[in-house]
């Protein structure tokens, strides 16, 4: 006698509530589990393929100043190839501090040390410290705390 598992069928609307979540955030891909399911939903970026997340390490969450506006996005591409320009290293969401009442980890002007936390990056429900890579003084912070960042998007330089 062969036994056979049955498969939880798939439900609809929990792929379009992922897909809705999927464009109104920007980000390029979801994933999200039950008991007994699993679904992932990717999209290429404009500009090109969808990185493997294998390729990239994990890291920690980031945090900034003001969410995503366009004077911040213009500022980081003005500084896209500036060695102390610290990107993220994963998709979730970046938070400023380790608790919402508690004091942001850096703000423009602090000394941090090679090694320093300086952002927290959530990812599928762990935080991820994102550490200082070089030593110096924080310059500009890109991110908002509680907005959803993606692989390699700025998210504050060092001078």
């Amino acid at each position: 006698m062969t036994t056979h598992k049955k498969r939880a069928a798939i439900d609809v609307d929990v792929v379009r509530q992922l897909a809705e979540v999927l464009c109104a955030t920007g980000l390029t891909e979801i994933e999200c589990e039950g008991d007994e399911w699993r679904v992932r939903i990717a999209r290429a970026p404009a500009g090109g393929l969808v990185p493997s997340p294998a390729a990239h390490p994990a890291a920690v969450p980031a945090t900034a100043p003001s969410g995503g506006d366009s004077a911040a996005k213009t500022e980081a591409e003005a500084v896209a190839d500036d060695p102390g320009l610290l990107k993220s290293p994963m998709v979730g969401i970046v938070y400023v501090s380790p608790e919402p009442s508690a004091p942001a980890f850096v703000k423009p002007g602090d000394t941090v040390a090679v090694g320093d936390t300086v952002l927290l990056i959530e990812a599928m429900k762990v935080f991820n410290s994102i550490k200082a890579h070089r030593a110096g003084r924080i310059e500009r912070i890109f991110v908002a705390s509680g907005t959803p960042v993606e692989y390699g998007e700025p998210l504050l330089q060092i001078v």
